[in-house]
């Protein structure tokens, strides 16, 4: 092994203000102590510019919305650069006049716009009304190469598809990365219900890291947002986890600065004597296709 397989990683984990303005100094300022330590790669929290306006339906909230290249890129593309890390960014992205997408930005480590990756899987559920605002993703399942190497990007609810994280890996993607905004709703969670959703965000992640024999890294808010009675707490404990599900690094219920250290070079060496994509029975899956099997 050599010193160009490791890779050092850091998210940055903390609360969302009502102010634009605020969140993005916020994340400018994680991603320079990120560099500062010695990290070549920054993840921040789901649509991090803003709070989690998804909690209701009210057509003002577009206004939040930017193009991509826009303002919030060239701040946090500059960012990228005098830290020397890659990126990466979720904003809502206005594509055009009533069209809107749940966008992660690839920022490379000298500022360029490496690529994007528009959510494809779309909840809508209590407090969660996401539908309302995102048109799904049109650009498939395709990694993005940057300074450091292919990059998996994925978004929050896309966690919950093993397809989605398949699909990235047999395109060779060499981290799978999602960008997350997921809590409870405390007047209908109770201690127990709370336990069962963390445990279960966390083993279907750690599933994917195993099945695919790639790190994990993700992202989550904290704090209280809300209005009264819907409120939700984000919950944190972002993480890492290597490519055997092993847990890297994990964060608390505060804001922090998560760092960890990956060899990429132990995926080839997985791959070797788990050959799961060598086994994988492609001829018997067309039935992935269908909705259900009636």
């Amino acid at each position: 092994m050599t010193d160009s397989n490791l890779l050092k990683v850091a998210i940055g984990q903390y609360p969302c203000t009502p102010e634009p303005s605020i969140n993005l100094a916020t994340a400018e300022d994680y991603i320079a102590r990120a560099g500062a330590a010695g990290a070549r790669l920054v993840l921040l929290p789901e649509l991090h510019n803003t709070p989690y306006f998804c909690q209701r339906e009210d057509p003002a909230v577009f206004d939040y919305a930017e193009a991509i290249p826009g303002p919030s890129t060239e701040r946090l593309a500059a960012a990228a650069k005098a830290a020397g890390v890659v990126v990466i960014a979720s904003l809502f992205e206005r594509r055009a006049p009533g069209l809107y997408h749940n966008t992660a930005v690839v920022l490379d480590a000298d500022g360029k716009l490496a690529g994007r990756y528009r959510k494809m899987h779309i909840p809508d559920d209590p407090e969660y009304y996401e539908k309302y605002y995102f048109t799904p993703g049109d650009l498939g399942f395709e990694p993005i190469d940057t300074s450091i190497g292919r990059l998996g990007v994925l978004v929050c609810w896309d966690q919950w598809y093993p397809e989605a994280a398949r699909l990235m890996a047999l395109a060779g993607a060499e981290l799978l990365i999602y960008p997350s905004a997921i809590g409870w709703d405390d007047a209908t969670d109770d201690g127990a219900e709370q336990a069962r959703q963390l445990a279960a965000w966390q083993g279907v992640q750690r599933g994917h890291a195993i099945a695919n024999h790639l790190p994990v890294i993700t992202s989550n808010r904290v704090g209280v947002e809300g209005e009264a009675g819907t409120e939700i707490r984000f919950w944190g404990h972002s993480f890492v986890y290597g490519p055997q599900g092993e847990t890297l690094a994990e964060a608390g219920d505060k804001a922090e600065l998560l760092q960890a250290e990956l060899d990429l070079h132990r995926t080839e060496t997985l791959r070797r004597i788990w050959p799961f994509f060598r086994d994988r029975r492609i001829d018997a899956f067309d039935d992935l296709t269908r909705r259900y099997r009636d």
